[in-house]
């Protein structure tokens, strides 16, 4: 068994921020694999099952906010017994990459990234990873905490498919045991 988590925000509000990128691309997920998202208070998380090839994959979005998104993870791993080194990766996004940009890790310090500092706290520091970057030059006109609950302009929200085909890519290769470390970038695009 297999869990893919990403990070972000509950309510429709924080659907299309910036610090929801993660919950976008793990939505598309579940749709192409028609996998159905239901609400699970035990988990704190949103979790649609499905199975791609042999593997039971577990797709789970935690209705924690995205600060405190370790106490879902913790819950999961302990239920299904799993170690998080192998069956566990976490889909985020990262303020430090350019928009467009992937980055796989097998583990890692939290970077300032206060949602993995949780997961961290709670689960430690050794997982997959698959950071999205959302950094644009609107960072720089306002403070981070603002920016990453931004909304995606127009441009980003159309340009979040290609960024979906490239982390789809890692995704799958998590599924079959060969997650690649990597970065890929989309070209930029300009506001």
């Amino acid at each position: 068994m297999k869990i893919i988590f990403a990070q972000g925000n509950p309510g429709n509000e924080y659907t299309t921020t910036r610090h929801n990128v993660g919950f976008l691309m793990l939505d598309r997920y579940g749709d192409s694999h028609r996998a159905e998202f239901i609400k699970k208070p035990r988990f704190h998380a949103d979790i649609a099952e499905t199975h791609i090839g042999s593997e039971k994959v577990l797709l789970v979005k935690p209705t924690t906010f995205y600060n405190e998104t370790g106490q879902a993870a913790r819950l999961l791993i302990d239920f299904y017994k799993l170690d998080p080194a192998t069956d566990f990766l976490v889909i985020h996004d990262d303020l430090a990459l350019p928009f467009g940009t992937i980055r796989t890790r097998e583990k890692g310090s939290d970077a300032g990234n206060n949602g993995i500092k949780s997961l961290n706290a709670h689960i430690g520091p050794n997982y997959r990873r698959i950071r999205i970057g959302i950094y644009t030059d609107l960072r720089k006109r306002m403070p981070d905490a603002d920016f990453v609950l931004s909304h995606f302009s127009t441009k980003e929200k159309n340009a979040l498919s290609d960024v979906y085909i490239l982390a789809e890519r890692f995704l799958n290769s998590f599924i079959d045991n060969k997650f690649e470390i990597t970065k890929v970038s989309l070209p930029s695009i300009e506001d």
